[in-house]
C-alpha cells in the first residue's frame, strides 16, 4: 500500500512544489510521510466541516488548495477552528497537504484551467514563473477568445463557467471582447499588468477599492466573481488528474471532492 511519501511524489509531478510563491507554505503540513493511504479527500477550503467528514468516513489524507497553516503558529488551541482542525488530524492520524500557488501556476491548474474553460486560445502567464517549471508556468493567464463577443455573452459565459453568487464590476464595459485577462482567487494587483499586456478585462475575485478606482480611470474592465467561484472549478480537474496517475501506478487509492458551499453569499 502507498504512502503519504509517496502521494507527495506524484504531486511533485502535477503540481511541484518550485512553483509555490516564496511567501506560501505547501505541502505535508500534518501527518507521518510513512503513514499508508487508501482514501484521499480532495477541497479548496481546510474547514472544520472537511476535517470532521475525513474522520467521520475514515479518509487517511486530506488535500487542499488553501493551507491550514498559512502563517507560524505559536500555539495549537483546539478552541480555535485552524487549532481543531490540526488536532483532530492529528489524533486521527488523517495527513493533511497543501497545493496552493503551485497549483494556481501550473499548466491545467486554477487560472490555466478558468481560461480554457472560458475559452481563451494562445493563452500564456500573466507573471510566468522562475522556478522549477515547464514553459507556460505562473501567476494568472491572458489569451484571446477566437471570435470577439460582446459583453453580456462574455458575462454568461463567466457565469456558466463559475456559478458565482455575483459579479462585481469597475471600469467601462467594453462593446466587444477579445482580449481577456484571468486569476483565479485574490489577484487584483495583477490588474496592471493585465492592462499593460493588453486586456480588455480582467477576471478575478477581492478587489480591492483603490484598484477599482484605478481600473476605472486607465479603461479596463474589472470582474470580481469571487475567490470561490474562481478557483472551485479547477478542482475537478485536479481530482481527475491525480486519479489518473493513480490508476498508471496500479494503486488501489480512491481521490473524492468534498462538496463545500461558499463561504460568502448574497442576502
Amino acid at each position: 500500500m502507498p504512502t503519504i511519501q509517496d502521494f507527495l511524489t506524484i504531486l511533485q509531478q502535477v503540481v511541484p512544489a518550485g512553483l509555490a510563491e516564496e511567501w506560501d507554505n505547501v505541502g505535508l503540513l500534518v501527518g507521518d510521510p510513512n503513514q499508508r493511504v487508501r482514501r484521499v479527500l480532495l477541497a479548496l477550503d481546510p474547514t472544520t466541516a472537511l476535517i470532521d467528514q475525513a474522520a467521520a468516513e475514515q479518509y487517511d489524507l486530506v488535500v487542499t488548495h488553501h493551507p491550514v497553516i498559512f502563517r507560524p503558529l505559536k500555539a495549537v488551541r483546539t478552541d480555535t477552528p485552524t487549532g481543531r482542525f490540526i488536532a483532530m488530524a492529528a489524533s486521527k492520524q488523517i495527513g493533511v497537504i497543501a497545493c496552493h500557488t503551485n497549483l494556481d501556476s501550473v499548466q491545467s491548474g486554477v487560472s490555466d484551467h478558468l481560461a480554457q474553460a472560458l475559452g481563451l486560445v494562445e493563452s500564456r502567464p500573466l507573471v510566468p514563473s522562475r522556478g522549477e517549471c515547464a514553459v507556460g508556468c505562473g501567476l494568472g493567464r491572458i489569451g484571446r477568445l477566437p471570435q470577439p463577443i460582446d459583453a453580456g455573452a462574455f458575462l454568461d459565459r463567466l457565469r456558466q463557467v463559475c456559478s458565482p453568487s455575483w459579479i462585481l464590476a469597475a471600469g467601462v464595459r467594453p462593446e466587444q471582447v477579445t482580449t481577456v485577462a484571468v486569476c483565479g482567487g485574490s489577484c487584483s494587483e495583477l490588474a496592471e499588468a493585465a492592462f499593460n499586456m493588453g486586456a480588455e478585462v480582467f477576471v478575478t475575485a477581492e478587489v480591492k477599492h483603490a484598484v477599482a478606482r484605478w481600473a476605472a480611470d486607465a479603461g479596463l474592465w474589472l470582474l470580481d466573481a469571487g475567490h470561490f467561484a474562481t478557483e472551485q472549478p479547477a478542482m475537478l480537474v485536479f481530482r481527475d488528474l491525480l486519479q489518473r496517475h493513480i490508476e498508471a501506478r496500479c494503486w488501489e487509492i480512491t481521490v473524492d471532492l468534498a462538496v463545500q458551499p461558499p463561504p460568502l453569499n448574497l442576502v
